[in-house]
């Protein structure tokens, strides 16, 4: 990868020595630059660089009516972006589908999370401490999972592949070692811990990137995995994914297209409302409906979800 950088940044250079003096050649020059690096993909690295959060600093959001159930959400910043830059997550426009009289919606993510580094930073301990019988846990990560354990570049955050026991070493830049597990056992322990809770769990498979969805499908592994857990763990499963790749479908791409707030991960405020829909739509799809008593009248009006023929 740094071999590969390191050649792409070469016109740079070259460009570098037309003289910057002579009138008019300024702005060109610039044009030229941002369309050389955005060729080389420079551009795309920067925009879809997301910044590591310290999940210590962030206080859990408190439940509102400890006496009533409560809905934790729990994943990364396809589901909590805090409005930076435009971005929204689906988990911060879902509440309005919950009758607040009725159940306590709690968003958990946390922006740049894996399933490894939310459990490893303590992020998990926090929300399960609040888990009681009777309440509902949706698990989604998967945007952050992927990519080589070791790389710098995915900055720690990389869990295995599959759902096994197995485990690989990755040192961290402070030069301690870390035993990473498979994406799968993060996701397994997150819900058998909620379970064990007395609580209902709904492992979610991501919400896929702009350009992975019109051919094809997204996170065909994860989602495999995900279900997986959710089997093994006597959980429910949703497909988020395809749920909303359907959606996307009947919408068409130049709506699709303006529902992302950078180059294909984040979305725009009208973009988590979309998804929020979808989530609440496959949620109505689940065997026995298990929400069904807490939506609220706008949550009453979202059909359930039903796969494209």
């Amino acid at each position: 990868m740094k071999q590969l950088a390191t050649e792409r940044r070469a016109p740079t250079r070259h460009v570098s020595k037309v003289s910057t003096n002579a009138p008019g050649r300024r702005p060109a020059l610039r044009l030229l630059m941002v369309a050389l690096l955005a060729a080389t993909g420079t551009l795309f690295a920067a925009e879809d660089e997301r910044p590591i959060v310290d999940a210590s600093k962030v206080a859990v959001e408190k439940i509102k009516n400890a006496a009533l159930p409560t809905l934790h959400i729990v994943g990364d910043s396809t589901v909590k972006s805090g409005g930076s830059k435009g971005m929204f997550g689906w988990g911060e426009r879902i509440a309005p589908f919950f009758d607040g009289g009725k159940m306590n919606v709690v968003n958990h993510a946390i922006g740049g999370r894996s399933a490894r580094t939310f459990f490893t930073e303590g992020r998990w301990d926090k929300v399960a401490a609040q888990i009681k019988p009777g309440d509902f846990v949706i698990i989604q990560f998967g945007h952050n999972d992927q990519g080589r354990i070791g790389d710098p570049a995915n900055k720690n955050r990389a869990d295995g592949k599959g759902i096994g026991d197995e485990t690989m070493e990755d040192t961290k830049p402070d030069g301690t070692k870390e035993l990473v597990h498979t994406f799968g056992w993060y996701m397994g322990k997150f819900t058998a811990e909620a379970k064990a809770r007395g609580a209902t769990v709904i492992v979610c498979s991501p919400i896929p990137h702009k350009q992975h969805w019109e051919n094809g499908r997204d996170f065909e592994a994860l989602a495999g995995w995900d279900a997986e857990v959710a089997k093994k763990n006597d959980a429910l499963f949703l497909d988020l994914t395809l749920v909303v790749t359907d959606t996307y479908k009947k919408i068409g791409r130049e709506k699709v297209e303006m529902l992302f707030a950078d180059k294909g991960t984040h979305t725009t405020d009208e973009g988590a409302q979309t998804n929020a829909v979808c989530v609440i739509a496959g949620l109505k799809s689940l065997p026995g409906n298990p929400l069904e008593k807490f939506v609220s009248q706008k949550g009453a009006g979202v059909a359930a979800y039903s796969p494209a023929k």
